[in-house]
């Protein structure tokens, strides 16, 4: 017997040729387990890096659902900062999976504790307090758009072929009795830090694959056909609760999510993922990926990593094709609109760290 099992493998299973010596987006680093067309009914939900991804997709035609439009209008801008056409439904970013679980669950009948927090006299949803920037009027307010909010989002699920879920955090917090997790915590946009009553939570593998498992069941029970495509967000932690650094804090964070993917992606020919992530950490670039604040993804960067995703699926267009090429200065400011609550975490941050 001679030879090796390496021989004759394609130039994308080595470091030299696929990778150095390469694009930094190679067009064969995607190979997708099912097709994504411009028919497909796609719900989008994740950390605020899903929110380029559902906005390439609505630039390339794709049917991405939208549950809870802005009224006839309207102003772009204003929408986007009250939560509308940012995702499939006004449910804000969801950092981790516990958070999806727990949303879907709500469908169902759950009820999560604490769910109205109050500052100055203003209300908001625990569960989505971006979406109202200024608050509402009253707590009876809440609870009501907050009805109409879980009935649209069950329609947008009934009705959706393909989940786009972009994990962003493992880090949350939490109610201590209960054990209900809220997208930022308290004190941050509203509501009042107590430690007696909160926890901090930093979910390892086997949570969140216990968590994931549970949110598939419960929407195979309501859309049986249902698939999903994961990614994971390449944002850094704007800042960490767990007493480490904070960049190995991100590291750990971001290798957890991704071992998930993989571990999901394996076990299932329904669930697909998108490496998002590599292509932004792929040594291959010859300049920084991010802006000045080392945590925003340049936008030409984003641009080139939705071509590779839409071209896997046969949805490149020229126009697109050429937009995403073009390049801007390295450390230019970034134009980055995205909605993240995290980044209100740098108003904590000690004065000689601004």
């Amino acid at each position: 017997m001679t030879g090796s099992p390496y021989s004759g493998l394609a130039a994308r299973a080595f470091w030299r040729g696929g990778v150095a010596g390469a694009s930094p987006f190679p067009a064969d680093i995607y190979r997708p387990k099912f097709a994504v067309t411009k028919d497909t009914k796609v719900f989008t939900a994740g950390s605020c890096f899903a929110q380029h991804v559902g906005a390439a997709m609505k630039g390339a035609g794709i049917n991405v659902i939208d549950a809870e439009p802005a009224r006839r209008g309207l102003p772009p801008e204003t929408a986007k900062r009250f939560g509308y056409g940012v995702y499939s439904a006004r449910f804000g970013n969801i950092y981790t999976v516990k958070q999806f679980r727990q949303l879907v669950e709500e469908m169902d009948g759950a009820k999560p504790a604490l769910p109205v927090w109050e500052k100055g006299g203003r209300f908001w949803d625990a569960q989505r307090p971006g979406v109202e920037p200024e608050g509402l009027a009253s707590e009876a307010l809440v609870q009501e758009m907050r009805a109409q909010h879980l009935a649209a989002l069950a329609r947008a699920l009934q009705e959706a072929d393909v989940i786009v879920f972009t994990l962003g955090l493992t880090e949350a917090w939490e109610h201590r009795e209960s054990g209900t997790v809220y997208p930022t915590a308290p004190g941050t946009i509203a509501g009042q830090y107590d430690p007696d009553v909160f926890r901090f939570a930093n979910y390892g593998v086997a949570d969140i694959i216990e968590d994931f498992t549970a949110l598939e069941e419960a929407l195979a029970s309501i859309n049986p056909d249902l698939k999903w495509l994961l990614t994971v967000s390449p944002v850094p932690l704007a800042a960490t609760a767990s007493g480490d650094h904070v960049l190995p804090a991100t590291v750990r964070s971001k290798s957890v999510l991704r071992v998930i993917c993989d571990m999901l992606a394996d076990s299932s020919e329904r669930i697909d993922y998108f490496p998002s992530y590599e292509l932004v950490t792929s040594p291959a670039h010859p300049q920084s990926v991010f802006a000045d604040d080392l945590r925003s993804v340049r936008p030409e960067i984003v641009a080139q990593i939705m071509q590779c995703f839409l071209s896997a699926h046969g949805l490149r267009g020229e126009e697109d094709a050429a937009a995403a090429e073009e390049p801007s200065a390295p450390n230019s400011p970034p134009e980055d609109d995205a909605i993240c609550e995290d980044i209100l975490l740098d108003a904590f941050a000690p004065s000689e760290a601004k």
